[in-house]
């Protein structure tokens, strides 16, 4: 599969990195431009990647309605965004409010594997520590084979089991496979979230403070759950739940059947009960 080498360095002071996004700053302005990536720079030429693959727990999620910031389980979502920091080779860092004040060094000096940007400016990538392979070249096309996807931060994180894998459709079936095998190793092992993870068990949603402190579930489910009980926090009410879903439209097909269908098809609602009825790994979302 064939993606755009970006090099650049990693930063993070004053930035509020998770277990899946972080800023990225080109070395060379003109190799960015020969991608034709829709990137939205900040004023020294950084923009945020999103990494393609995984979903880490919500450090900092603000829904539409909400007056302030919603998280998931603090432990396992802080320690998804230490261990990508660690990964990249970040050390001694120190946060305010999530925010990065200081980090040794400053800046981490990698690259990027991308094909393209979503609706918010965020590059969708793979990232990388250290120098791209001999005969790749910045701002140039790249065919990324499974043995380099397992030297990303992206595999990292899944083989952890600090991230849960969410595929869409840009991403082709030998990568997702890799991928897949990282976190079938991270559950075999229990291995972080895995060890409390409950999106296909189930769990009951009877406060908003059942989804910050004490469920673990694939964060796609968060946000939305976070997005429908920020609507009206006055009381928790699930039974229009699955209508908000259909309503939300997320366009997807699952691997054993390969039809397309939405979201609302595969989460089962059952009084304060809610459970996805298919392995987050078995989903392929349609990128918007």
């Amino acid at each position: 599969m064939t993606f755009k080498v970006i090099t650049g360095q990693f930063r993070v002071i004053g930035a509020q990195p998770d277990g899946d996004s972080i800023r990225f700053y080109p070395h060379d302005s003109a190799a960015l431009a020969r991608t034709g990536l829709a990137v939205r720079p900040n004023a020294q030429g950084g923009f945020q990647l999103r990494l393609d693959g995984i979903d880490a727990l919500e450090t900092h999620y603000r829904p539409p309605h909400a007056a302030h910031n919603w998280h998931q389980p603090p432990e396992l979502a802080d320690k998804a965004s230490a261990e990508l920091l660690a990964f990249l080779g970040f050390t001694d860092v120190t946060r305010k409010e999530q925010t990065v004040t200081a980090a040794t060094p400053a800046t981490i000096d990698g690259y990027i594997l991308t094909k393209f940007a979503d609706k918010y400016g965020r590059a969708v990538a793979f990232a990388f520590p250290g120098e791209p392979d001999t005969g790749a070249h910045d701002g140039g096309a790249h065919f990324v084979d499974p043995d380099e996807l397992t030297r990303s931060a992206n595999h990292q994180l899944l083989e952890q089991g600090l991230a849960y894998p969410t595929y869409y459709s840009g991403l082709f079936p030998d990568l997702r496979q890799v991928l897949t095998a990282a976190v079938e190793t991270a559950r075999g092992k229990a291995s972080g979230i895995w060890a409390q993870d409950v999106t296909t068990v189930g769990f009951d949603v009877t406060s908003i403070d059942d989804l910050e402190s004490r469920v673990v579930i694939l964060p796609k489910l968060f946000r939305r759950l976070a997005e429908y009980l920020a609507a009206d926090t006055s009381a928790v009410d699930m039974s229009h739940f699955d209508q908000f879903l259909a309503a939300h439209g997320d366009e997807l097909y699952t691997l054993d059947t390969g039809h397309s269908t939405h979201l609302d098809t595969l989460v089962e609602v059952r009084g304060s009960r809610v459970r996805l009825t298919v392995a987050p790994e078995d989903i392929i979302f349609r990128e918007k």
